[in-house]
């Protein structure tokens, strides 16, 4: 029996067991034996052919990924002011971009530093997107520094503006140094390249507690969270939330995708 026709088979059986049964459950559509041997042909059928469950399984993850896409695609409809128009927010690009890729992330995130190179690629190959960044230091219970350096990132956008603010972010990535390892030396440094001068005592508690009550209410559960949608006409075909480290390629599938009309 070829390998369609048996598929086919063990499908139909299957379904034609389950349709009968449930109309009527008290009358057994099988005996016991023929019970045991459909399981026995279905399953040395499966052993025979184990890229039968490869291919349910990459099924299963595709469609599980797609229902995970819609349910983030609608709390990004549902919060679009927040992700694109908060003034407490740093923000590189033109102000009529008609794409916005928005980060949220923590200095002290490995994946974190992973992904900052990538997306510096992209602010190079696409210069006509507005980047936006959600500082979300969710380590900072751990390391204290995480929580100083998204503090000075803040202080410097509001100090020295966009420019600056991107020099910051970039030079602390490029110290390598996470998960713990990031110093005060390291934040103060990055920061002198970006112009900043220490202007006194600053809270920028408001600015952060936006940033996580927004990630919570997104659903995100860690850094780095990315968001790529049109600024007008978002809809769950032309919005990718990516939660976690990605290649270029894949944001610039992203950004491809949301430059789309709908």
């Amino acid at each position: 029996m070829k390998l369609n026709t048996l598929t086919s088979f063990i499908v139909t059986t299957y379904i034609c067991f389950n349709s009968v049964a449930q109309a009527s459950a008290p009358q057994p559509v099988f005996t016991p034996a023929q019970e045991a041997r459909i399981g026995e042909i279905a399953a040395e059928y499966l052993v025979s052919h184990p890229e039968v469950l490869v291919a349910v399984s990459q099924k299963l993850q595709a469609q599980q990924e797609a229902r995970q896409q819609l349910q983030f695609a609608v709390r990004v409809m549902d919060n679009q002011v927040a992700l694109l128009n908060d003034t407490d927010t740093p923000a590189f690009g033109p102000e009529n971009a008609s794409v916005a890729v928005i980060e949220f992330f923590d200095y002290q995130c490995v994946h974190c530093s992973s992904v900052a190179p990538e997306l510096e690629k992209m602010m190079k190959t696409h210069p006509d997107v507005r980047y936006i960044f959600k500082e979300w230091p969710i380590f900072a219970d751990r390391w204290e520094n995480s929580r100083a350096a998204a503090e000075r990132g803040l202080s410097v956008w509001k100090q020295k503006g966009a420019e600056a603010y991107v020099t910051y972010h970039n030079a602390i990535y490029a110290t390598g140094k996470n998960e713990g390892n990031l110093t005060k030396e390291d934040i103060d440094l990055a920061a002198a390249k970006a112009g900043w001068r220490d202007s006194g005592k600053e809270s920028f508690t408001s600015a952060l507690e936006k940033n996580d009550a927004l990630a919570k209410a997104l659903s995100l559960t860690g850094t780095p969270g990315i968001i790529i949608m049109p600024v007008t006409g978002a809809t769950p075909k032309n919005i990718t939330v990516i939660p976690g480290a990605v290649p270029a390629e894949r944001l610039e599938a992203a950004i491809n995708k949301a430059s789309v009309s709908p």
